[in-house]
């Protein structure tokens, strides 16, 4: 689901729920030739030992994004076809896989007691810790981001910018908040995340939304991207990926937007620079990491957003969100590989190919081990020295 730098014309328009949706504008999806080719991969001198802890199969993404999750010294993984499974962060060891009984659109989220996924035609589905499927709803329209699971609730965003919080253990609805679409977006899937009593909302038009737990209310919302330009199309200004949390600031990206961090509490910028990105951003003390849409990657200052460095030998391989790894930054790209940059300067300092198959999303740490999963349906567990 990955595109080239400009948008063509030539797409064809989804429409719903009144709004429009361009599924050939999708960064993941995109079939057609690109208007910029790849770069060939670079040799380099590695500097940094890799090697694979584990690996295991779950299933073809299809035309979806999956994201691994990790809680409870657990990895939980899906695939397009319905198939569900928890392995052992350790050891890789299968503890549980069971089919959903239907074929999903997204997942998974978990804290490790609760797991849900969503289903075709927007049904979401919840199990239990060791795969017992506790009970299902139907959204208003399809789900393609994966739920946010916490604090006793599952939050889903389906398609049509309605979000739905559930009790995690009834599915009893709790709340739910309508926010209005703009004209066009992106088939892509913004992300939530949940921290205290706060779920963080990335959202279509560019904004960045947060909301109460306890009854959806806002707290606050934020232009990442705010659209502009003549055309609908150059007016397409979605927020990319999943907003990051880090002590009491949450950054984002936007498509044809910005990048920025902002106070946790409050929404106010602490700041924000013109920036442009499919995916979604990573955060570690003293850095803010993110891929463009032209495949380079740089890196931010936390404190000030001054860019600290940039690579561009990645450019146009379709990058995943990045993350902080170590002593690294890693990021996986459209051919199946894993690239590994100094997080000090961004130099090429390691690289690792998987099944070779597109790394659509980004990687997640599971105790010391990076864990990917590819669009062919090989979840596999990094380490590093």
């Amino acid at each position: 689901m990955h595109i080239a730098a400009k948008l063509v014309a030539a797409a064809a328009l989804v429409l719903l729920g009144g709004c429009s949706t361009l599924s050939s504008l999708n960064p993941f999806a995109r079939k057609a030739p690109p208007l910029n080719p790849p770069a060939a991969l670079v040799d380099f001198k590695p500097s940094l030992a890799l090697g694979t802890a584990w690996s295991v199969s779950i299933g073809s993404a299809g035309p979806y994004l999956f994201s691994p999750a990790v809680a409870n010294h657990s990895v939980f993984a899906a695939a397009a076809d319905g198939s569900l499974i928890r392995v052992d962060a350790a050891s890789g060891g299968t503890q549980w896989r069971i089919n959903a009984g239907s074929r999903l659109t997204a997942g998974v989220g978990t804290d490790g007691n609760t797991v849900a996924v969503a289903a075709e035609k927007g049904m979401l589905l919840v199990f239990d810790g060791d795969g017992k499927l506790r009970w299902k709803a139907q959204a208003s329209s399809e789900i393609l981001s994966a739920p946010a699971v916490g604090q006793g609730l599952v939050i889903v965003r389906s398609l049509d910018n309605h979000i739905v919080a559930y009790d995690a253990d009834s599915g009893a609805r709790r709340w739910a908040v309508q926010r209005a679409m703009p004209p066009l977006t992106l088939r892509t899937a913004p992300g939530m995340v949940i921290s205290g009593e706060t779920v963080f909302v990335a959202l279509p038009g560019g904004r960045l939304s947060a909301l109460a737990l306890g009854n959806g209310g806002p707290r606050w919302e934020v232009a990442v991207g705010d659209p502009r330009g003549t055309t609908e199309l150059e007016r397409i200004a979605d927020t990319s990926g999943s907003p990051v949390l880090l002590e009491r600031e949450v950054c984002a990206v936007a498509y044809q937007g910005s990048i920025g961090c902002f106070d946790a509490n409050t929404g106010a910028a602490r700041w924000i620079k013109q920036f442009s990105s499919y995916v979604g951003v990573a955060v570690d003390q003293r850095l803010v990491f993110a891929a463009d849409e032209r495949g380079a990657v740089t890196a931010f200052s936390r404190q000030s957003g001054a860019s600290v460095w940039r690579n561009d030998k990645l450019a146009f391989r379709r990058l995943s969100t990045p993350v902080a790894f170590g002593r690294a930054v890693a990021v996986g790209d459209y051919q199946g590989y894993i690239h590994f940059l100094s997080r000090e300067d961004g130099a090429l300092i390691g690289r690792v190919g998987t099944d070779g198959s597109p790394v659509q999303t980004g990687p997640v740490d599971a105790g010391g081990k990076l864990v990917f999963q590819t669009q062919a349906g090989t979840v596999v567990a990094l380490t590093t020295e």
